[in-house]
């Protein structure tokens, strides 16, 4: 019975070179010229510092054209509140992996209120796809493709 998994996952590699690729542009940047900035990358968590809260703003708009050079969705980026502290201003961006429950059920509940003959379940952080055709589990996928839950998904691990 052929089926697949709905995944959601980031490269954490791609997300690091983001990061590095996004300091060397801060570098070059003219209105950053004198200015103490910076991107660090620890812990699939990419940490913004910089001396205001507007530089902040550019350094996300900064990331978040390096993350879509190298394929990352940007639902995927999980933004947390800007923090002072003395004179820096900083800003946490943390990425989603896995897929949490209530988001699975969402999905699981698409699946079906589509009526398509296939079957859905959670697995852990993912959602196995099962159906008797491979053209159910295609349109099972386009389904999941239009629905706007704020999170990437991957479809992987399809079997005959």
């Amino acid at each position: 019975m052929p089926s697949f998994d709905i995944i959601s996952e980031v490269d954490s590699v791609e997300v690091r070179n983001a990061a590095e690729n996004a300091n060397r542009e801060l570098d070059t940047r003219f209105d950053f010229r004198n200015v103490e900035a910076s991107f660090e990358f620890k812990n699939d968590i990419v940490k913004l510092s910089a001396e205001n809260d507007y530089q902040l703003g550019q350094m996300m708009t900064m990331l978040r054209g390096q993350l879509a050079k190298r394929g990352v969705d940007a639902n995927a980026v999980d933004l947390k509140k800007a923090e002072q502290t003395g004179k820096t201003h900083t800003q946490e961006a943390s990425f989603k992996q896995g897929i949490e429950t209530d988001v699975a059920k969402k999905v699981v509940k698409i699946i079906k209120e589509a009526k398509l003959k296939v079957q859905a379940s959670i697995q852990g952080d993912k959602v196995r796809v099962t159906g008797k055709k491979r053209d159910d589990l295609q349109q099972a996928m386009a389904v999941v493709r239009q629905s706007e839950l704020e999170q990437p998904f991957q479809f992987n691990n399809f079997k005959d």
